[in-house]
């Protein structure tokens, strides 16, 4: 690894950065377990990633798909314009804890607010991880190894709550991703050590799952049964040739002022006719546009290809529902 004079003198060498951080970097997913000295190990954090910049004007906050993010972490805006550095770009997500892990529900109570009133008001504390650097000084650093860039980017910011700079453990994968099952992590990130940051899903990051688990998109909805308020399951689904496929229903993970909020929601997207690709036997099912996304929790799929034990974790808007597909270990999709 090279000390801070020679880290320092990189930057003199990388051509300028050119406009805004784009398209992040996306790891793929993989039962892989078995890793050389090649690669380092983060935790996978439960959030949603958020792309940040600062140029000599402000500070930008940005969801992978580029939506403006400023008024719902206005902490986290505050923390970077803080920062004695006046350019830089930086990678990272943005979580809620609870008890030291990741909360993806207690998140949901933070996303999609934006008026200040309702900011404040939030008791939940957001925590934005960075794990890499897109630009520092007017230099685009993708070009450099990513160990090289993390050195760049723990020296560059100052980092102090709501900033945390992610650490990474350099060898034993397959014990590492025990261990951090054990303690109810997500998962890890496994990342090649001299790999540039690509605007694209690369195998270059690897996503190492404890459990079951991706985005699908809300085809449709039941009635609720006895007390139960608002609905009864989502229908969910996933894109593959030019379909939406069928994955289940999912009828767990939420509270009556959820239940209510998401009926007002499905409501308003209801139509006649269901979104699916071939038959849905669903009594009572409310079809509806297929533009809500939804984060679900499941321990593995069944030989029918429908999700077993799903549960709700919550709303996704930083990806848009056309993306979604079944998520398959060493990046093939069905």
């Amino acid at each position: 690894m090279p000390g801070k004079d020679a880290l320092s003198g990189l930057l003199g060498e990388l051509p300028n950065a050119d406009g805004p951080p784009g398209t992040p970097m996306l790891a793929t997913l993989s039962d892989r377990r078995d890793f050389d000295d090649g690669w380092v190990f983060e935790r996978k954090l439960d959030g949603v990633r958020v792309l940040a910049e600062r140029d000599q004007r402000r500070v930008r906050l940005l969801s992978r798909g580029g939506k403006p993010l400023d008024a719902t972490y206005p902490e986290v805006v505050d923390a970077l314009a803080a920062q004695a550095g006046r350019d830089f770009a930086v990678d990272g997500e943005m979580v809620a804890l609870r008890d030291g892990r990741t909360d993806f529900s207690l998140l949901q109570q933070r996303i999609g607010l934006t008026e200040p009133a309702a900011v404040r008001a939030s008791p939940v504390k957001v925590t934005y991880y960075l794990f890499d650097l897109l630009r520092l000084d007017g230099r685009d650093t993708t070009r450099l190894p990513l160990r090289t860039r993390k050195a760049l980017l723990r020296d560059a910011l100052a980092f102090r709550p709501p900033l945390r700079f992610t650490p990474h453990r350099n060898h034993d994968g397959h014990d590492l991703l025990d261990a951090a099952c054990a303690r109810g992590w997500e998962g890890l990130i496994a990342k090649r050590a001299d790999a540039r940051y690509v605007h694209r899903r690369s195998t270059d990051w690897l996503k190492l799952k404890c459990a079951g688990g991706q985005e699908f998109v809300i085809g449709g909805f039941t009635e609720p049964a006895g007390s139960r308020v608002g609905f009864g399951a989502l229908l969910l689904g996933y894109h593959r040739d030019g379909g939406l496929r069928y994955a289940g229903k999912v009828g767990t993970g939420w509270d009556t002022a959820t239940l209510r909020a998401l009926r007002g929601r499905l409501d308003a997207l209801e139509q006649r006719t269901s979104p699916f690709t071939g038959e849905v036997r669903e009594r009572s099912a409310h079809w509806v546009r297929p533009e809500l996304v939804a984060q679900i929790g499941f321990t593995e799929w069944t030989r029918d290809g429908l999700l077993r034990h799903p549960r709700y974790l919550g709303l996704r808007d930083d990806k848009p529902a056309r993306e979604v597909v079944r998520e398959e270990p060493s990046g093939r999709t069905r």
